[in-house]
């Protein structure tokens, strides 16, 4: 239900929305229990990520979607272009707002998508709880209409100081345009006399910016923060994409995505761990977790090589019992990274795809194998 070595942050998340964090305690208990004693039927989700665009202002070095190796990259400009209308989005929150899902928007960059700001009002309008996962890159313009939308938080992507993180970035200024929306958007909430967004600091840790996670601290005080996350690298490599095709051609997908993250770390642990013992050694007026959590044991199992079951973490995926993602052509996926797809939101409502026999199926053989190949590093499989 919830990693144990998880729960230190989830119960800052509790302390900072305690109804919102009850909430998702509640949902995961009943997906767990679902997990448990059924084969592949899984219980209303407690969160919906809307991926409102493949459009992205930044071109990341690490990103699977648009870095180096970026998959995106290989889409056509027609595929890229593909986005759900304003009027079908709020027809999918029509659909799924009897029962309250947590609605998480990404991207691509969600604010490039024309509808992002009446999208996250009418959802507010609706009583769900709503983030965005953003680089950042329009907030100076936009924080006030953010904060008047009543958004809950924005997890704002920050890799390091000023020339680390517009290295990464691969654009000058962005550091600095960045905090200053940061800014804008505390001023904005004081003005208001609002706790919300919430503000929590996402950054991927890389050979980039392995030695410079300190400078994220200095940041996060800058800015007013109430979180600062340090994320381990999503990887994968030849052998689990191969290995993963196995299990595609019995779900008659092919899981494409996950060739964006195909690159060796290059990160060493025994450093990594030491940038960690500095960091966690102090305390701060916000929250500041790495994720996932590992000791220097699970941090050399993690890099060593992707094919690692951590010993720290359970070696198996219920994130499908617990989530779903709409892709921007209206497809229902089970995770981000896999190619399948429960069916499209533009021609069947969202319960009826949610326990489908597509759905089920793909639920039905994870589950008999706890992961699949690709799954070995994604966020999603140490969260749950």
């Amino acid at each position: 239900m919830i990693q144990s070595r998880n729960l230190n942050t989830l119960a800052h998340k509790g302390l900072k929305e305690p109804a919102y964090g009850f909430r998702v305690l509640r949902k995961r208990f009943e997906s767990y229990v679902n997990y448990l004693f059924s084969k592949s039927a899984a219980a209303l989700p407690e969160s919906i990520t809307l991926f409102l665009t493949h459009r992205c202002n930044l071109t990341c070095k690490m990103c699977g979607q648009w870095g180096e190796g970026g998959i995106t990259r290989k889409k056509s400009a027609r595929e890229v272009r593909e986005e759900l209308s304003l009027k079908e989005l709020k027809s999918v929150i029509d659909d799924i707002g009897s029962f309250r899902p947590n609605i998480t928007l990404f991207g691509g960059e969600p604010l490039l998508h024309s509808g992002c700001l009446d999208l996250i009002r009418y959802v507010k309008a609706k009583f769900m709880h709503c983030i965005m996962i953003t680089n950042g890159f329009l907030l100076d313009e936009l924080a006030g209409a953010l904060v008047d939308s009543r958004i809950d938080a924005l997890n704002v992507s920050l890799d390091g100081g000023k020339n680390v993180h517009d290295e990464i970035r691969g654009r000058p200024g962005l550091f600095e345009k960045v905090t200053k929306g940061l800014k804008q958007v505390r001023q904005m909430k004081k003005r208001r006399a609002l706790k919300k967004p919430l503000v929590n600091l996402q950054c991927t840790i890389t050979k980039y910016n392995l030695r410079y996670l300190e400078q994220l601290i200095d940041a996060a005080e800058e800015v007013g923060a109430d979180s600062l996350t340090f994320h381990n690298l999503i990887f994968v490599n030849n052998h689990l994409l191969h290995e993963q095709k196995r299990f595609d051609s019995v779900l008659d997908c092919a899981s494409m995505d996950w060739e964006g993250f195909n690159f060796k770390p290059e990160i060493q642990p025994k450093i990594l761990y030491e940038e960690m013992k500095k960091i966690l050694s102090r305390r701060y007026v916000f929250n500041v977790s790495f994720f996932p959590d590992l000791s220097l044991k699970g941090l050399r199992e993690y890099y060593a090589d992707p094919s690692n079951t951590l010993s720290e973490y359970k070696g198996r995926c219920i994130s499908p019992w617990m989530a779903a993602y709409v892709l921007p052509q209206g497809d229902v996926r089970p995770c981000l990274n896999s190619n399948y797809s429960y069916g499209n939101i533009k021609k069947d409502r969202f319960r009826d795809l949610w326990n489908g026999d597509k759905a089920r199926k793909f639920r039905g053989l994870l589950k008999e194998n706890r992961m699949f190949p690709a799954c070995a590093r994604c966020t999603e499989l140490f969260r749950y």
